[in-house]
């Protein structure tokens, strides 16, 4: 740090990035567009919920980077096209992708309809691949960056009742891989984020007898997915994030 430089500077770290992060209204996807933002990125929430999105966008407002927000649903391909290309437009380029949009129907496979069925395999797999396949094209154009795909100790270990679940984090954790044998001889990264347990509506409002304590500030988990956007040279293809009190793994 310079000696005229207070600790309270402005953190300024991903200046000049424009980011797009999905499920970006809420839970790790509205603590990473915060922690992202305050760093000095532009960033794009999207989210299936405009409303919500906008309304985290506006929360925003005085960052120093531009921000901007936009609904719509990543497992349709038209909808995953247009949103990269919104990106661009408001924000001059995509330096980075993070695929957090998820969903569950935590549903015994006797009562999973093929609708329920389509739809987790359509947010937490087929979106990913969509987003990257039109946003690693402009990535190209532009010299390089950056994909991260959020999946889950569920890639790594099955549980009963989430067979949906399990099938598509599983599957994104084996398509990321892919993703970084392809791309990075584009000089485009990619990192599959592996997460525990964390304090977010998407498992309070589904599971109230889960103990808080037990679960981690998806805060942290942001934090762990920006020191890895900052490695100038290297990329990490896999990191595991977990609360200390892990149940679910190892």
């Amino acid at each position: 740090m310079p000696a005229n430089e207070s600790p309270q500077a402005k953190d300024r770290s991903l200046a000049g990035k424009a980011i797009l992060v999905t499920g970006g209204a809420s839970g790790l996807g509205a603590a990473l567009c915060r922690l992202l933002a305050d760093a000095g990125a532009d960033i794009m929430a999207g989210d299936l919920h405009a409303d919500k999105a906008e309304a985290l966008a506006q929360s925003l407002h005085g960052s120093s980077g531009r921000i901007g927000a936009i609904g719509f649903d990543v497992g349709d391909p038209a909808a995953a096209e247009q949103a990269v290309a919104d990106t661009v437009a408001q924000l001059g380029r995509i330096d980075v992708l993070i695929n957090n949009a998820g969903t569950d129907m935590t549903l015994p496979m006797a009562e999973l309809t093929p609708a329920d069925w389509l739809r987790v395999i359509d947010t937490n797999l087929n979106g990913p691949f969509f987003l990257t396949k039109f946003a690693s094209e402009r990535m190209k154009q532009t010299g390089g960056g950056h994909i991260v795909n959020i999946t889950s100790t569920a890639a790594k270990r099955a549980w009963p009742n989430a067979s949906a679940y399990h099938a598509s984090k599983w599957g994104l954790l084996g398509l990321s891989h892919a993703m970084h044998a392809e791309l990075r001889p584009h000089g485009i990264k990619v990192t599959a984020a592996i997460v525990g347990g964390m304090r977010t509506p998407f498992l309070l409002d589904r599971f109230p007898d889960i103990d808080p304590a037990k679960l981690q500030d998806p805060m942290e988990v942001a934090r762990a997915i920006k020191a890895v956007l900052l490695l100038p040279e290297s990329v990490v293809a896999e990191i595991t994030v977990l609360p200390m009190q892990e149940t679910s793994w190892p």
